[in-house]
């Protein structure tokens, strides 16, 4: 999807901001020579921004305003080196609500609704930009914050909420528990809002069919505003992105250059009218697609698929690289098994052993049995056999935020 006159004319502008600022990118343009964006060659030439020059730039050089304008700042959660700090106007606050209202408005929800918001306040940009599109929707926010679950489910029933914002684990254990403690007629969920990481087909139904709800993938990320920069609609066909706020390319993790419209690669974002951290074509490690063509729903703003995973979520084991949306593909067809499982590898005896839990449906299923044809099936479409553990329901731990599925203990002390 090319770049149009419009979004090019607001690039042109982000340009100057970044080059007047003199903030880490301000300089790459300087340093590339490179004074403004005429056309759509000349984009492809902007230099791609980085995880690495944002925590470069800790605490304040990604700021491209005067500090006075600067009312906000949210960051990532640093747990992989110094964290991101990312400044927000006024402007940018007020254009985040209005893109989450976009959110709201996409999966139906009104002002008449009860909104439970369940993730994580304070620097992290989930939970305040859940509630600030409620209040610009003009709904009712019910804003939890994270864990305490018993509390979570008592302001449920209480509140009559009828949405949940929430991490998939995190809707996934609720309604493990609405099961388990027999609340299902005093609960009046309709939708779900589910964001904050990847999750499989068959996690994605016991969700809707555990708590009878619809349920939509909202899109986001702490560098980019936040959670609400896209969403699904009721159709499932991928997610809706606001091109008026945002620039989403798709390119080769390997070469960085753009395939076409409908083919798999890592999402680029450029951030078209935000003032206090402007970003140009910042490489996300999101693997999805641009699909083409318009929506059953009728909306015009573009879609992507679903996300696939991560770029740098590729696992290396026994000389066969994979990712874990294909162990989830395969066991979407073993109707035996769950949603939840969980990856271990090790290095034992001079070799890589990935052991691979899984769980049952019920304490019905022959456990040794789906086990063999699971590891089987991943030898034949993958590459490598696992240690496959088949377990009883609900054994594996669950998460109030996200999911710990990969646990490479090859590079841990």
């Amino acid at each position: 999807m090319e770049i149009n006159e419009r979004q090019l004319n607001l690039v042109n502008q982000q340009v100057k901001r970044l080059i007047r600022s003199d903030n880490f990118y301000g300089k790459k343009l300087k340093e590339a020579g490179i004074s403004e964006v005429k056309t759509a060659d000349d984009f492809q030439k902007l230099p791609f921004s980085q995880k690495q020059d944002l925590r470069d730039a800790y605490p304040l050089g990604l700021m491209a305003v005067p500090e006075e304008e600067i009312v906000r700042i949210h960051s990532s959660s640093g747990t992989t080196g110094k964290p991101v700090i990312i400044p927000y106007t006024a402007k940018d606050v007020d254009d985040w609500s209005e893109m989450f209202k976009r959110c709201y408005e996409m999966a139906g929800v009104t002002n008449k609704d009860r909104v439970q918001i369940t993730p994580g306040y304070g620097l992290w940009t989930a939970g305040i930009g859940f509630q600030s599109g409620v209040e610009k929707l003009g709904a009712m926010a019910v804003p939890m914050g994270p864990g305490n679950t018993d509390k979570q489910l008592q302001f449920m029933q209480d509140m009559k909420s009828t949405v949940l914002c929430a991490t998939s684990s995190y809707a996934l254990l609720l309604a493990e528990e609405i099961e388990k403690r027999g609340l299902a007629d005093s609960v009046y969920l309709k939708k779900g809002i589910i964001g904050s990481e990847r999750w499989g087909e068959k996690m994605r139904n016991r969700i809707k069919g555990e708590l009878g709800i619809e349920i939509y993938d909202i899109y986001g990320l702490t560098e980019i505003y936040g959670p609400g920069i896209g969403i699904s609609c009721k159709y499932e066909e991928g997610m809706h992105y606001w091109d008026d706020y945002i620039y989403l390319e798709v390119v080769d993790p390997k070469t960085g250059k753009n395939v076409q419209d409908g083919e798999w690669g890592e999402i680029v974002i450029t951030t078209l009218v935000k003032e206090g951290a402007p970003l140009i074509r910042f490489r996300t490690h999101d693997l999805s697609r641009i699909l083409p063509g318009e929506c059953r729903c009728g909306s015009k703003f573009p879609r992507i698929d679903t996300i696939m995973g991560r770029s740098d979520d590729m696992v290396k084991i026994k000389g066969v690289n994979f990712f874990p949306k294909q162990i989830e593909e395969i066991m979407s067809e073993f109707d035996e098994l769950s949603s939840e499982y969980q990856i271990r590898i090790s290095h034992l005896d001079r070799r890589d052993t990935l052991r691979l839990y899984v769980e049952a449906v019920s304490g019905s299923v022959d456990f040794e049995e789906a086990g063999r044809k699971l590891a089987a099936t991943v030898k034949a479409r993958i590459g490598f056999t696992p240690i496959v553990k088949v377990v009883e329901k609900g054994l594996l731990p669950r998460s109030e935020k996200k999911s710990k599925r990969v646990i490479d203990e090859r590079f841990e002390d």
